[in-house]
């Protein structure tokens, strides 16, 4: 017997009954997600370090607040990849490799375009969410999607307070 259809039985017993094309799809939309919010999270944090003007303190809070709900979702989706019997992110470089958000090096950044920059990535991570959700629809991954929706709600709200702090609704 070879070692995945061994890894298949041994998901199967779990309860985790997907096929190993589903395993490998849906780990793959997840390493992506997670280098998303990895690069999010980085952002947002680099901004919240980097933040300045008169509305300082409301806008450091808020990124710290956004940071943080990023940060934890991070464990979940790789937590949930390997649970499914995938592999996840291994490194800075692997995150690079997957993101599709941009990072932004710039030494300098005016709160409104951090905020702008911000609400337009939290828009595409949306985006990338509801894709996923779709791919593990398709796959039968009832415990993926509802984990998923969650994350789209969280994201939802996240994106609406930049929207209504940057009159982008």
């Amino acid at each position: 017997m070879s070692k995945n259809a061994v890894r298949y039985e041994e998901r199967a017993e779990h309860g985790i009954e997907l096929s190993r094309e589903g395993v490998a799809e849906i780990s793959s939309a997840l390493r992506e997600l997670l280098a998303d919010v990895f690069t999010l999270y980085l952002k947002t944090k680099n901004f919240h370090w980097h933040m300045s003007g008169r509305h300082f303190r409301d806008y450091h809070l808020l990124l710290d607040e956004h940071g943080d709900q990023l940060f934890a979702m991070t464990d979940e989706i790789a937590e949930r990849g390997r649970k499914i019997g995938g592999a996840t992110l291994h490194s800075i470089s692997d995150i690079s490799g997957h993101q599709r958000l941009a990072d932004n090096n710039k030494d300098v950044v005016s709160p409104e375009d951090m905020l702008v920059e911000l609400l337009e990535d939290s828009r595409r991570l949306t985006g990338f969410l509801r894709s996923t959700h779709e791919l593990c629809g398709r796959h039968n991954d009832v415990a993926t999607t509802s984990l998923i929706e969650v994350w789209i709600d969280q994201t939802e709200r996240r994106t609406w307070f930049l929207a209504e702090i940057v009159g982008r609704t």
